[in-house]
């Protein structure tokens, strides 16, 4: 039985391989670039010494081909090859468009 089913998997090809897409969640700061928008990414840690929850940020610059996010917008950014010295992400979706005064 089992080499029945490793001669099948042989005939099959190697399995093909799921690729996982890193995604994170941000707020747009700036959108003042052509094509390019600022998303700070907020995380909460918890101190591995003291235990307090710390609030850690990170920015990161994120492709937007149309110029539709504007600043205050909540997006989803996904990971993908250079496209600029420090551009190496791009927007996947809106989530929450900012509110206006």
């Amino acid at each position: 039985m089992n080499e029945q089913t490793q001669a099948a998997a042989e005939q099959q090809g190697p399995a093909p391989r799921k690729t996982i897409i890193q995604t994170l969640t941000g707020r747009v700061v700036s959108d003042k670039m052509n094509k390019t928008v600022t998303v700070l990414v907020e995380r909460r840690v918890k101190h591995p010494l003291y235990g307090k929850v710390v609030t850690k940020s990170s920015k990161y610059h994120a492709h937007d081909e149309n110029n539709e996010f504007k600043e205050g917008d909540l997006v989803e950014i996904e990971a993908c090859r250079k496209l600029a010295k420090t551009k190496a992400w791009r927007v996947k979706r809106l989530i929450e468009k900012a509110r206006t005064v």
